[in-house]
């Protein structure tokens, strides 16, 4: 599992120009079954998604492909890990 947080690099008025878009990309892979969860970061200077993959390569390929990322409004920052407790604890392997 991968949870990758965005820092938006542009206003947040040019951010929302795309956020359709942005989020038309995250249903696209939560209809794959990749996205455990994914929200805008309160005060909202980027977000987060968490990708159900097996490792950074994939996490990074598939965020490449994010909206935010095409038109260089946000950086994603990558970081693996495996829950343990809470409602993750027992989320299914990809």
């Amino acid at each position: 599992m991968y949870l990758m947080i965005s820092k938006y690099s542009v206003p947040i008025e040019q951010v929302d120009k795309i956020r359709d878009a942005h989020l038309a990309f995250l249903d696209g892979l939560d209809a794959q079954g990749l996205v455990v969860t994914a929200g805008r970061q309160s005060p909202p200077v980027g977000g987060v998604v968490v990708l159900n993959v097996e490792d950074e390569a994939r996490a990074r390929e598939l965020i490449s492909q994010d909206p935010y990322v095409l038109a260089g409004f946000a950086e994603y920052a990558a970081t693996g890990f495996l829950p343990s407790r809470g409602a993750l604890k027992d989320y299914p392997k990809p």
